[in-house]
């Protein structure tokens, strides 16, 4: 096939993704599809690039670009939001929409799922409405056949009059055909005829009226009759769009603004008001999509989705969904504490005694030992630690996050916590955003422009933050080991009691997120909530070698990659602070004396405050920067096991309570800074910025001086 690949940029501006022309050097192709039929394993099958994957809807909120090159020829690929429609009802179905309209690619991919082809169909019928540039990619192709189901692309084909290839990205099969298929049409080496979508007589006598004036107005730039249906159906964002496309505003044109009255008109005399066009025009290529598949599409198995439906009466229902989802929560929980420690234990035996090769060597070459302070003490220790502690929970925890995520189960979670959502009078598509924010809370506050409603969006990114991410899972499985499971349960029961209080702790996030969110919606983010409809996808064989690979190399090694680099220089200025010495005692004792007062109030100390504070740049590091902090002031130990880690914290002061307030205390806190950065472009506002900083901030403060207050008043501790 002759494919190479490297990456490539592309930025948002706005809902527009803006492709510089003059310095991509080869064809636009744009990837476009429903959510969840594999758009973006086809993205990376032809690109190599590693965008994460998953089996539910809304995954590609942004736009992602790749390069790849097939027969001497270069192709920028635009993997553009998965969207059900072009009617631009929301953020990404209008960066879909401009992308075809207006950056006029060489081609569109519209990616379909063979199983479930008539619903996707609407959107291929939309797309070539748009452009005559299409190729239908049916993907998925191997479970329609294991359904039972068959596909006759050859009919699709004279249908629709464009090429239809069928595909299963995953194991690469039918990517040499849709290959070679893209290029023929991004070339002009073969013309499409596809299918032209004719509507009710009135509807088509209406579109007369006003498509000559755009014609002569754009100069053929864009496909007027679709625009003329657009701003007949008063298409408020398109309308702003083409303006921007133009560069004027097209309805300066008196003649325009006339022949669009007239058709306005016309259509009312004959019956079609303006709230009644839409759904004329919806109703039509629903009719067309139906005729296609009856002729396209047969069913071996009328019932190929009874198995399906029976795991969805469980999973779904009001009795067992919500008790199943924290089961299975708490198992993912046990088998990473439970399978961490061994390998945690390797690797620190293995780091720590590098570090005494490391320190002969420093001592057989006469380094100062300052330096030896500073490189050793002070960034390899730091590392060392994030490393060991950290690495062993993460690969585990991750590719069984993932799992779930691949089998479709994370769509069931939102489903059962939409009716929790709605009665906090936030937005149902806040449990996907949630859902995103385990893995990484700047990926979820992205996720929040699939929700419609500007200030239900708001709520979602300002709350995101209250599920733990990629970078507190790590401390939160730690500290829960030591100080709960620890603390009150010996033996085999020491992992079940950590797990247990593990999944309570993400339950109480996802309670505050519940609270919280009423309480922004009943004061400075009014309204009342909007409905929305969530698609449940297909449960799929997951593939279980890649999910480790990917999961490993795409979340492990990048969090642990990011820890790693905000660690090192934390580890360097925590020691020159512990080593710089103002009036007898180290900056960091100062600062952290400064601190203590306000730390004890919520059952901390002014080290941890310090932690938290320093920590903004990644919340990896806050654990590691406290033990630092620790070690600094005296308690010099080498880590062979989490025990070390408990004697070390048990031996500065640390209790049951301090564990349990640094856990509350890490899951509601402010935001990373790379979180924070992500709501600052994403709300255009420094304003929404600092709330999003501030509310979980005091969110924290009150629940932590609660818990620390009342033990303390209840002589708990």
């Amino acid at each position: 096939m002759g494919l190479t690949n490297q990456s490539t940029g592309s930025s948002l501006l706005g809902n527009n993704i803006v492709i510089d022309r003059t310095s991509c050097h080869g064809s636009i192709i744009a990837l476009s599809g429903n959510p969840n039929v594999g758009k973006s394993t086809v993205f990376n099958s032809l690109t190599g690039l590693n965008q994460h994957t998953g089996n539910w809807p809304g995954k590609t909120v942004t736009a992602c670009c790749g390069k790849y090159r097939y027969k001497n020829n270069n192709f920028i690929l635009v993997d553009i939001p998965g969207t059900y429609s072009l009617m631009a009802n929301s953020a990404e179905e209008e960066i879909a929409r401009d992308f075809v309209c207006f950056e006029n690619p060489d081609a569109t991919v519209v990616v379909t799922d063979a199983t479930c082809l008539e619903r996707n169909l609407n959107l291929v019928l939309q797309t070539i409405e748009i452009t005559k540039k299409v190729v239908v990619c049916v993907n998925l192709i191997d479970e329609a056949e294991r359904k039972k189901i068959r596909i006759d692309c050859k009919k699709l084909f004279d249908r629709l009059g464009v090429p239809v290839v069928a595909t299963n990205a995953r194991s690469r099969r039918g990517l040499d055909e849709l290959t070679d298929a893209v290029y023929n049409i991004a070339l002009g080496l073969v013309r499409t005829n596809p299918l032209e979508i004719r509507y009710d007589e009135t509807i088509e006598q209406a579109i007369e009226l006003v498509r000559p004036i755009i014609w002569e107005i754009t100069g053929g730039k864009i496909n007027d009759r679709w625009v003329s249906l657009k701003l007949l159906d008063e298409d408020a964002s398109m309308l702003e769009s083409l303006n921007k496309f133009l560069g004027f505003n097209i309805m300066d044109y008196p003649m325009l603004r006339q022949n669009l009255n007239k058709a306005r008109q016309h259509l009312e005399q004959n019956g079609i008001h303006p709230d009644q066009l839409r759904d004329r025009i919806v109703s039509r290529i629903i009719n067309i999509s139906e005729e296609i598949c009856r002729d396209a599409v047969s069913f071996g198995n009328k019932q190929y989705d009874l198995t399906d439906r029976k795991i969805d009466s469980i999973l779904t229902s009001k009795i067992f969904g919500i008790p199943v989802m924290l089961a299975l929560l708490a198992v993912i929980f046990w088998l990473t504490i439970a399978g961490a420690n061994y390998p945690s234990e390797l690797l620190a035996n293995l780091l720590f005694g590098f570090e005494d090769l490391l320190t002969d060597i420093f001592v057989a070459l006469n380094v100062p030992g300052w330096i030896h302070g500073v490189l050793i003490t002070g960034t390899y220790r730091t590392l060392a630690w994030v490393v060991s502690v950290m690495l062993p929970p993460m690969a585990i925890f991750f590719p069984l996050f993932t799992l779930l995520e691949d089998l479709g189960y994370l769509p069931r979670v939102a489903f059962n916590l939409d009716n929790f959502f709605k009665k906090a009078c936030a937005h149902g598509k806040q449990a996907l955003t949630m859902c995103m924010g385990f893995g990484c809370n700047a990926a979820g506050v992205i996720g929040c422009r699939i929700i419609d409603s500007p200030r239900e969006r708001l709520i979602a990114a300002i709350t995101n933050t209250f599920v733990p991410c990629n970078g507190r899972f790590p401390t939160l499985i730690a500290l829960s080991a030591i100080f709960i499971g620890g603390g009150i349960a010996k033996g085999a029961f020491r992992s079940l009691v950590s797990t247990f209080s593990l999944t309570v702790i993400v339950l109480l996030g996802i309670i505050i997120t519940l609270v919280v969110s009423k309480i922004l919606s009943k004061t400075i983010l009014k309204g009342l909530p909007s409905a929305f409809t969530l698609e449940l996808p297909p449960y799929r064989k997951p593939q279980v070698v890649r999910i480790i690979v990917r999961s490993i190399l795409d979340r492990t090694i990048f969090v642990l990659g990011r820890a790693i680099a905000v660690a090192a220089p934390a580890g360097l200025i925590i020691w020159v602070m512990a080593n710089v010495h103002v009036g007898g005692s180290s900056i960091l004792t100062h600062t952290a004396g400064f601190l203590d007062p306000f730390g004890k109030l919520l059952g901390m100390d002014g080290y941890i405050i310090l932690a938290f504070v320093l920590g903004l740049p990644a919340n990896e590091i806050v654990l590691p920067i406290i033990i630092m902090s620790y070690m600094a002031s005296g308690s010099l130990i080498e880590f062979s096991e989490i025990e070390h880690l408990r004697q070390l914290l048990v031996s500065n002061g640390w209790t049951w309570l301090t564990g349990i307030c640094v856990m509350l205390f890490s899951l509601l806190h402010f935001p990373c800074a790379t979180t924070l950065w992500t709501i600052r472009k994403e709300t255009q506002s420094m304003k929404w910025t600092l709330v999003s900083f501030a509310v979980p901030t005091i969110v924290g403060i009150i629940v932590c001086f609660i818990i620390a207050n009342t033990a303390r008043l209840f002589g708990l501790v």
